[in-house]
Parts: structure tokens; C-alpha cells; sequence
């Protein structure tokens, strides 16, 4: 009986624990990720015709740029954008990472 009081009391509370609390800079860190978005479109668009040294920087630079994103979706958005959207930078990092194996020689 106690095991069973047990199993419904956690599963009653999952779905409050699933929800921690998000920080108080998210709606700061969501406006800076897509301000971050436009200008790291600009700066790809920009090293098109660059040499390889400055387009394997720039690439490595939006690697980074985007694992600061992902973590920013991660953590301020809720269902189902969080999913989306961690799913999106997931999908662009592994295209990036495999860009730089390729054209950067993994440097």
C-alpha cells in the first residue's frame, strides 16, 4: 500500500518536477539569440568568397555560436519550440562540424 501511495504521489508530481524554474535572463537571451541569428547569417554570407582560413574560422566561430544557442533554447523555452529548436541547432551543428572535417581538415 505504501509503495503504491508512493508510485502516485511521484507520478503526480512528474509533470511539476519536469518544469524548473527558467532565469530571469530568458526573455533577454531569446532577443540576443535572434539578433545573434541575423548577424551570424550576415557573416556566413560575408566569408562566401573568402580564402578557406577565414571561412574555416568563421564556420568554427558559428559551431560555437550555436552550441550558445542551443543551450539558451534549452533552457527558456518551453514545449514544443524547446524541442524544435534544440532539434534544429542539434541538425546544424553535426552539418557544420562535418563542414569543417571537410573543408578545414577538422582544425
Amino acid at each position: 500500500m505504501r509503495l503504491a501511495l508512493t508510485a502516485a504521489a511521484f507520478l503526480l508530481a512528474a509533470p511539476v518536477l519536469a518544469q524548473q524554474p527558467r532565469p530571469a535572463t530568458c526573455p533577454r537571451d531569446l532577443l540576443q539569440n535572434e539578433a545573434g541569428f541575423r548577424l551570424q547569417q550576415t557573416r556566413l554570407a560575408a566569408v562566401a568568397s573568402a580564402d578557406q582560413a577565414t571561412q574555416c574560422r568563421t564556420f568554427r566561430e558559428h559551431v560555437a555560436y550555436l552550441q550558445k544557442a542551443r543551450s539558451v533554447f534549452a533552457t527558456c523555452q518551453g514545449e514544443p519550440e524547446r524541442a524544435r529548436n534544440v532539434a534544429e541547432m542539434d541538425s546544424e551543428l553535426v552539418n557544420y562540424r562535418a563542414l569543417i572535417a571537410n573543408r578545414c581538415g577538422g582544425r
